[in-house]
């Protein structure tokens, strides 16, 4: 393809199409499109085995990539999920009648066209699509070359809905994987509102550095969890191990490990055989290696200073013991990526301070950073966990996909 303008005008033009669908519409377009990615489900897992055959079984992308019956059905339930939340475009947020007899309304509108740049996720096809068809807003879709066959599919199964219910199916648009066209995306100021990259920190930084659409970032996440020395151990344990090995390969997934100096010992001790069941190798710092070594860890590498602050989206993770609480909050606040960070801890005092000092989108307490997902917190789906703190912060999902409209009622008032 020459240039993907064509496909930018006709998803603009197709806002006009989705804007004018009742909130009854969009919910039942949703319902529709679940129940063909149920009868579909064979043919989507066809062509996502086309995809999944290209990437070494060894690659942690792999199971990002992958779709199954489970997690098909999943994303049906998160149509549905969708298709029940209110509709976040056409509400009044504040009406007031002015002394010279104008009435001004403030409203919720659509964004336009959103535009999202992802890799490996096909879910993230889906997601994107159904947030911004609820909210009245067109979408066009960059995903990457991994997931190609599988994105074709989602996005045909997608318009077919579309064009049943009578609505313009260029709503919905799969850009070319071609990366020489990337950079009109980029650029397409007069047909995208907002561009949103989600994937690796190459690529946010990429999108970030050249884009001149508005961006809202979709950040990597480098998650810390920190072990106070008043936690209980067993159950710092389990967290641990959930947030490290339950999906490596996601953003939510814990990176490093801080632990306080009086209970390393004891705490590395009860942590190592569960992470040594999953392979993971630690990267660890001098007295965490020879905690560990001692305890005869299989998987151990000495830890480099770019080993923290790293995001390993894999079975691998590093650990630093801190000799307090000052020590570890430093250590986040410069390593951080300020998406999920937590503590363990019995220590309420603490845990209060740690909430209110530590700069990220979500801030955990005895929990998992795992569950930092648009989904488990309510939302019916995200487009990403956004970290930075204009306009939308956390996972960016259907209430962010609205901006603000004023309008005025008159009858001949002049200034």
């Amino acid at each position: 393809m020459g240039s993907i303008l064509p496909l930018l005008e006709q998803a603009q033009n197709a806002t006009r199409s989705i804007k004018a669908l009742a909130d009854e519409g969009k919910q039942q377009l949703l319902r529709n499109l679940a129940a063909r990615l149920l009868l579909h489900a064979d043919d989507i897992i066809r062509e996502n085995r086309k995809d999944l055959d290209k990437m070494p079984d060894a690659d942690p992308k792999k199971d990002r990539l992958l779709l199954n019956k489970e997690r098909i059905a999943s994303l049906a339930a998160s149509l549905e999920d969708i298709a029940l939340l209110p509709d976040p475009a056409n509400q009044v947020l504040s009406e007031k009648k002015l002394e010279n007899g104008l009435l001004v309304r403030k409203l919720t509108v659509p964004l336009g066209v959103v535009g999202v740049i992802y890799e490996s996720r096909p879910n993230v096809t889906v997601d994107v699509a159904a947030l911004c068809l609820r909210s009245g807003n067109a979408c066009v879709l960059r995903g990457g070359t991994d997931a190609f066959h599988t994105n074709q599919c989602l996005v045909a199964l997608i318009k077919e809905t579309l064009q049943e219910s009578g609505t313009d199916p260029n709503a919905v648009q799969l850009m070319p994987t071609d990366r020489d066209l990337i950079n009109e995306m980029l650029t397409a100021v007069k047909y995208i509102d907002i561009l949103i990259p989600r994937g690796s920190q190459q690529l946010i930084d990429f999108v970030r550095e050249n884009s001149r659409v508005p961006v809202i970032e979709t950040g990597a996440g480098v998650c810390h969890t920190y072990v106070e020395s008043t936690a209980d151990l067993d159950k710092a344990s389990r967290i641990v191990t959930n947030a490290k090995v339950s999906r490596p390969s996601v953003c939510n997934a814990l990176d490093t490990v801080l632990v306080d100096a009086a209970v390393a010992a004891p705490f590395l001790s009860l942590l190592a055989p569960s992470l040594e069941a999953y392979h993971v190798e630690i990267f660890a710092d001098e007295t965490a290696y020879g905690i560990l070594k001692a305890g005869g860890y299989p998987q151990l590498v000495a830890a480099q200073p770019e080993d923290f602050g790293r995001e390993f989206l894999d079975f691998k993770c590093s650990v630093k013991v801190v000799k307090d609480a000052e020590e570890a909050l430093e250590h986040i606040r410069r390593y951080s990526s300020k998406h999920s960070e937590a503590i363990i801890s019995n220590n309420t005092a603490l845990s209060d301070r740690f909430l209110r000092e530590v700069d990220a989108a979500a801030v955990y307490v005895n929990a998992s950073t795992r569950f930092t997902d648009g989904g488990v917190f309510g939302l019916g789906a995200e487009i990403g966990i956004s970290t930075q703190k204009l306009h939308a912060r956390g996972p960016f999902a259907l209430e962010k996909l609205v901006t603000e409209k004023w309008v005025v009622y008159g009858d001949g008032q002049v200034r």
